[in-house]
């Protein structure tokens, strides 16, 4: 009998007359330079969002809760992006936005309470 078993490398896989080279324990086709070049331009992105914060807090928009809208929608972005790219989340099924969906309309709303909660005007500060 005549043994007719091919040999591969742990970096190297043989498929339909091409060779591919892969790291162990990646999948095929995986472009580490074009995974780190983004992972690289949301870093940058982040930095760009950090000190637009910090440039921000120096500016009066004409009231506390324009500033504090300001601030959050700044975050807000910097969170999609850390959630978007850093956790994968760009990837995933339509249940996982859905659920994200939920939780910043959730979060605005409480925001949205909070403040006008704080406002002088609110009907909760009044005294009978």
């Amino acid at each position: 009998m005549a043994n007719h078993s091919h040999s591969t490398s742990a970096a190297a896989v043989h498929t339909h007359g091409h060779t591919h080279d892969h790291a162990p324990g990646h999948g095929h086709g995986h472009d580490v330079s074009k995974e780190v070049r983004k992972y690289l331009i949301v870093f940058g992105a982040l930095l760009i969002g950090t000190l637009l914060t910090v440039w921000a807090s120096f500016i009066d928009f004409g009231g506390a809760s324009i500033n504090i809208i300001v601030a959050l929608v700044i975050a807000t972005i910097k969170a999609a992006l850390v959630a978007g790219f850093f956790m994968h989340l760009i990837d995933e099924r339509k249940m996982i936005y859905g659920v994200l969906g939920a939780t910043v309309f959730f979060f605005i709303g409480l925001m949205y309470l909070t403040l006008w909660s704080t406002s002088p005007d609110s009907f909760i500060h009044m005294r009978h």
